[in-house]
């Protein structure tokens, strides 16, 4: 397979931030052209340098995963899986078939310790086997615990939000 390309998506110029620039989370770049790219890509910031998308990165995700067209960033953020949603459609994620690719990418990680959130601007949500888990509002030094538990109806999830 070709090697991916970001093509006329600049999503990740919108849900991410790079502090480097004070860019915030959720706002367009001013860097950003409308016509797609970056119109200081030979300068742009080192954040931006070492930026991987999921989806340029994971060729196991198909067409429907572009970030364009899905609506979604897939990124790694403190060894973790945060699927960054463009809070313009936050039901996205809830819809087919992202609901369901993203329940199989919790399920595969789970068992490694690495997390599985959905980000809609500053609010998290955590994917377990039982339940969403909502988080609200995380910062960069909280830390989230997950400890499997017995209940009533077999194997739970307790979640500590341990705050920074």
């Amino acid at each position: 397979m070709a090697k991916r390309e970001c093509g006329s998506c600049t999503l990740c110029c919108k849900v991410m931030s790079v502090p480097e620039i004070g860019k915030t989370e959720n706002a367009w770049c001013t860097h950003c052209l409308p016509s797609g790219g970056c119109k200081i890509y030979q300068d742009r910031p080192g954040e931006c340098r070492t930026f991987n998308c999921g989806w340029l990165m994971d060729e196991s995700l198909g067409e429907d995963w572009y970030p364009k067209k899905a609506k979604i960033v897939l990124t790694m953020q403190s060894g973790h899986i945060v699927a960054r949603v463009d809070p313009a459609t936050p039901a996205a994620w809830r819809k087919s078939p992202y609901f369901e690719g993203l329940n199989r990418i919790m399920q595969k990680n789970l068992p490694k310790g690495m997390l599985v959130y959905v980000a809609i601007s500053d609010h998290f949500t955590l994917l377990l086997p039982d339940r969403q888990a909502e988080l609200g509002v995380l910062q960069a030094n909280d830390d989230v615990q997950v400890e499997p538990v017995s209940g009533p109806n077999g194997r739970e999830y307790k979640v500590t939000v341990v705050k920074g």
